[in-house]
């Protein structure tokens, strides 16, 4: 869409999301919080390519970890429910959520469905650990379309996409739901509860 992020070129600009890139941070995180940790489903999008890259990374996270991955391919809202179903057979030691508008859509039928089969899942925003979900790490997506402002003022005023640099996100954060590890009896380890952004309890 752009030809580099200094120089966007054309007529397009703004803030650019580094999801695929924080794919190791989340299964380091993961492997922290659950030192035995060797099996991990994913459960994502295939029909959505902009998670191939996010996909692509957790694979190769995963194999540097050496942590084995359970594809838990959806393309359409009734593969949730087989992906689900799948889970509860293959027994995984945790579960990696890469969201999209399709995940997010089945975020209450996951979170319990983690809970149920208490299964401790990484999620990509807060909002999944607001809902019960045991941790998250990812950009801080408020902080994100805040700054959108300033590129929608500039714009306003004048100035050229083409001439706007694409900014990446700085701010990440890292929401542990205390009372979901209590639930999954898991207890977070002293050095992931002093790095967390924010504990709910």
């Amino acid at each position: 869409m752009v030809a580099s992020l200094a120089r966007p070129g054309g007529n397009v600009t703004g803030g650019a999301a580094q999801t695929a890139v924080l794919s190791a941070k989340r299964l380091e995180i993961l492997k922290e919080a659950l030192p035995g940790l060797s099996r991990v489903a994913v459960l994502w999008n295939g029909a959505n390519p902009a998670l191939a890259f996010a996909w692509r990374d957790t694979q190769d996270a995963a194999r540097a970890l050496g942590i084995t991955i359970q594809p838990q391919e959806v393309r359409d809202p009734k593969d949730i429910e087989a992906a689900i179903a799948m889970m509860a057979q293959q027994r995984p030691d945790a579960l990696i959520v890469l969201q999209d508008a399709l995940t997010l859509q089945h975020k209450r039928e996951i979170i319990d469905f983690n809970m149920q089969e208490r299964l401790p899942g990484m999620f990509v925003a807060k909002e999944w650990v607001e809902a019960g979900g045991l941790m998250s790490y990812g950009e801080n997506l408020p902080d994100m379309y805040r700054r959108a402002a300033y590129f929608v003022d500039r714009i306003l005023k004048g100035a050229k996409p083409a001439d706007l640099p694409v900014e990446q996100v700085t701010k990440f954060e890292l929401v542990l739901n205390a009372k979901a590890a209590k639930a999954l009896g898991l207890t977070i380890p002293d050095r992931l509860l002093a790095l967390a952004d924010e504990v709910i309890e």
